[in-house]
Formats: structure tokens, C-alpha cells, sequence
């Protein structure tokens, strides 16, 4: 699931807050449908939680360990490639 860079930088938002599809798809530059396919994945593999507000939808982690897991990835790529990654860009927005 979190080989997608998509997916990666979807759980490093979720990590910051509950967002909405669109908000998501706003800070990624992405369509909101091709957001939600991936958010999709990610709830399948119950990675992330989600709940209707009206006719929004809200995510978010549903633990620290998909954060933890990305974290340590990006970090041990960092590490391995003495190159630092902008996993940074991808939490724009972050509260």
C-alpha cells in the first residue's frame, strides 16, 4: 500500500490532521476522484479511518503506526542514499 508516493504523502498529511477528500486533493494537486481511489486502498488495508460530515468526507490515521512506518521509511531511503527526500513538501498545510 505505501509503496505509491501518492499514498505516502497522503498518510504524511493525515499525520498533521483530519482532512477532507478535498482538502487532500488541494494540497497534493490532484484530482479529487484520484485522491479518493487511493484513500480507497488505504481504507482497505485500514490504514486510515474516515467519517460523513453532510456530504463530506474526513480522514484521517487510524493509528500512529502508518505515520511511524512512512517515517521510518523515508528516513531509512535517507540514510541509504546520504540524499535527504522532501517528504516536507508533502505535509504543506499541516496544523
Amino acid at each position: 500500500m505505501l509503496s505509491d508516493p501518492t499514498r505516502i504523502r497522503i498518510v504524511l498529511i493525515l499525520a498533521g490532521s483530519e482532512r477532507s477528500v478535498n482538502e487532500i486533493a488541494e494540497l497534493l494537486d490532484r484530482a479529487p476522484t484520484t485522491v479518493s481511489q487511493h484513500l480507497a486502498k488505504l481504507r482497505m488495508a485500514r490504514l486510515v479511518t474516515f467519517r460523513h460530515e453532510a456530504n463530506r468526507v474526513f480522514y484521517r490515521l487510524a493509528n500512529e503506526h502508518a505515520r511511524q512506518l512512512v517515517q521510518d521509511a523515508l528516513h531509512q531511503s535517507e540514510h541509504t542514499t546520504g540524499e535527504p527526500l522532501r517528504h516536507e513538501d508533502a505535509r504543506e498545510g499541516e496544523s
